[in-house]
């Protein structure tokens, strides 16, 4: 790479990430990348003793949302049907035993409609 003349001998890549964790295959280009946040923070920071529900990423996909939800549908997570793959998804509880996950992107006000991904 060259900028105002100057040679740097640098190896760019426009991705983090080698693989998808969709389909497990090479991501070419910008992958998708998607994190799972909470709506409100928690006032104290959980201890490095316990195990986090989930990973908040962020995770990285090729540009179709149907890699989105072969990671959703193995990781046993609900898809909210009222929402999209975006950056930016958040985790909703639902209860029972054992506890689920459902992801929604957190744009409509309405009720959500979870649905196996």
């Amino acid at each position: 790479m060259e900028i105002l003349g100057i040679r740097i001998p640098t190896v760019i890549h426009d991705t983090n990430a080698v693989r998808c964790a969709g389909c497990h295959e090479p991501i070419v280009g910008r992958p998708m990348r998607v994190s799972l946040l909470d709506i409100v923070a928690t006032e104290a920071p959980p201890s490095w003793a316990t195990k986090a529900p989930l990973n908040p990423g962020p995770h990285q996909f090729h540009a179709d949302e149907a890699h989105v939800r072969a990671w959703m549908r193995r990781k046993g997570y609900l898809w909210c049907r009222r929402s999209e793959a975006r950056e930016i998804m958040r985790p909703i509880a639902v209860p029972g035993d054992p506890p689920r996950w459902g992801l929604c992107d957190g744009l409509h006000r309405d009720d959500h409609e979870l649905v196996p991904a």
